[in-house]
């Protein structure tokens, strides 16, 4: 093989291959010798079928196999031997080829230009710790106290008022008839929420231990059984008993009924959760601070084809006419983002950084974990999915890269509170509020953070809805009923 460079021109470049036809005839002898076993002729016995048989029968057809993988094979180790990266897929262009035949052609490749990243070790970021006062984690035990249910009965001629606990049985008629759905057992009303049939539970205030209360409701427009929807309906109600709720008090039993050890543990649970709740986001302000330093870095010259690529994604779903106007916008965008890119790029290949298939599992978990009671349709979508795996992994490869750079680079390190935290955080979404105005048409595209960075945004739309805790985190157990 003869490989010579021609018109170079930048960073585009064509490099001519040539391959004479005693090389390609040895690989179309192997490809015979590989396949006579395989074929059967009529007339001739397995693996005694003549090579000029062959050749009359499928040489045309074994021609273009082996020029695929000639053409492939080829490619490849001619691109590794140049050491060049491309920046895209490389056109061949076939100058002379056939059977029996020289096989020359023409890899006009674009290739990735080199940049430095020596200065990543100058970049300087902030970095925060913010100390939770106990004050705060108190705080917050307190609402998650609040919110769980401590019910005990009330004395038996005591009247049930909102905020009260009815557990009672009911029978239910339409014009006299019971009808489907119409009675239940042991039903639960907390009075005053109107959770079970709109005016239901105005009627049972009042009502005391082991009486019987008539309850006249329209049923609602969406029940089951579409024929009885907006019928009026008698509820023959037996009330079983009457609690009424007390303060949860915060001790070790608090704790334990929450899934932790005791009220040490609780407390040193929540204060680490609210100190991860503000480092999420002060550490993204310390990534973004990283990334416009990167885009202060000089790389001489952008592949074309790279922002053209990218414009297309920051253009996606726009019309000719929004295009035409934002474009010079885009491209510059584009040119910042590519560079970022490139130089994250290079870091984690200067570095050895690799993701392994424990680390992609474990962000699919963390996934899961975010959208309860989602679970099975998370994990359907990535197996149903490969790009969004594919997004994930350079998530995580995007963040072993960040990390590794905030390692080498000169920190700030700071501790503030809470409040100063917040302050923080406040000014940064005002920046970014502020700047996301002034870029409307970009915002409309939702564009990636970078080329590693690939964001979901299909997940987004399949899985919306995300079910929010007040313990967010602690494995909350039910109090019982007493």
């Amino acid at each position: 093989m003869k490989v010579t460079i021609e018109n170079k021109k930048g960073l585009s470049k064509d490099l001519k291959v040539f391959i004479d036809k005693k090389t390609m005839n040895t690989y179309m002898e192997e490809k015979y010798e590989k396949i006579k076993d395989t074929v059967n002729l009529k007339g001739f016995r397995p693996g005694k079928v003549p090579k000029e048989v062959l050749k009359r029968q499928f040489g045309k057809a074994i021609f273009g196999e082996v020029l695929d993988k000639v053409l492939k094979d080829t490619t490849t180790k001619v691109l590794e031997e140049n050491k060049i990266k491309p920046a895209g897929q490389p056109k061949l262009d076939l100058k002379t080829y056939g059977e029996d035949k020289d096989l020359e052609y023409i890899i006009s490749v674009t290739e990735l230009p080199k940049v430095e990243i020596k200065f990543v070790e100058n970049i300087e970021f902030d970095q925060y710790t913010v100390k939770i006062d106990t004050n705060e984690t108190d705080k917050r035990i307190k609402e998650i106290a609040k919110n769980q249910n401590n019910f005990k009965d009330v004395d038996e001629d005591k009247k049930a008022s909102d905020g009260n606990l009815v557990i009672f049985d009911y029978k239910a008629t339409i014009d006299g008839k019971e009808f489907t759905g119409g009675e239940g057992k042991n039903t639960q009303l907390i009075l005053g929420k109107d959770l079970f049939i709109k005016g239901f539970d105005k009627q049972l205030i009042g009502v005391k231990k082991n009486e019987e209360k008539f309850v006249d409701v329209a049923l609602p427009e969406n029940y089951p059984q579409k024929e009885f929807a907006n019928k009026k309906a008698k509820f023959n109600c037996k009330i079983i008993t009457i609690k009424k709720s007390e303060d949860v008090k915060i001790d070790d039993e608090l704790a334990k009924n929450l899934g932790t050890k005791d009220l040490k543990n609780l407390k040193s649970i929540i204060s680490k959760q609210i100190n991860d709740e503000y480092k999420n986001s002060l550490d993204m302000i310390s990534k973004k601070k990283i990334l416009e330093e990167i885009e202060k870095f000089k790389v001489d010259e952008i592949p074309e084809n790279l922002i053209d690529e990218e414009v297309k994604i920051l253009s996606q779903g726009m019309s000719e006419e929004e295009l035409k106007k934002n474009k010079k916008e885009f491209e510059e965008t584009a040119k910042k983002r590519i560079k970022v890119g490139l130089i994250l790029n290079e870091f984690g290949e200067q570095n050895n950084i690799k993701v392994t298939e424990q680390e992609i599992q474990g962000e699919v978990q963390k996934q899961i974990r975010m959208m309860p009671g989602q679970e099975k349709m998370v994990m359907e979508f990535y197996q149903k999915n490969p790009s969004a795996l594919a997004s994930l992994r350079g998530n995580v490869y995007e963040e072993k890269i960040i990390n590794l750079i905030k390692s080498k680079a000169k920190p700030n390190n700071k501790d503030i509170s809470k409040v100063e935290a917040e302050k923080i955080i406040k000014e940064s979404q005002k920046k970014e509020h502020k700047h996301d105005n002034n870029h409307k048409e970009e915002k409309k595209a939702k564009p990636t953070d970078t080329p590693i960075k690939k964001k979901n945004d299909k997940l987004k739309k399949t899985l919306s809805k995300e079910k929010k805790s007040t313990t967010k985190g602690v494995k909350a157990k039910k109090v019982s009923k007493k």
